[in-house]
């Protein structure tokens, strides 16, 4: 199984879109997401504060930002198998 990070925080619009595209796009079978809100680590503030949603492959570090769509999804995950 294939482990995803989307880096988001709280009141995100644009991270709301991501999570439906993820929900959508994504086979739950081969795929797992974890939701992190940026908004209490400095470190990941400062990396990703201007451009959430991101999506990271947590075994390579890929990553997918924003803006994506479902076949811009499907061709990051597809590269990484």
């Amino acid at each position: 199984m294939r482990h995803f990070l989307l880096m988001s925080t709280s009141g995100c619009h644009l991270c709301d879109e991501a999570v439906e595209l993820l929900v959508t796009g994504l086979d739950p079978q081969r795929h797992s997401v974890d939701e992190v809100d940026i908004a209490f680590d400095d470190a990941l503030m400062e990396r990703f504060g201007v451009r959430i949603p991101v999506l990271v492959d947590e075994a390579s570090g890929a990553e997918l930002g924003w803006p994506f769509d479902a076949q811009g999804l499907q061709r990051f995950v597809a590269s990484l198998e």
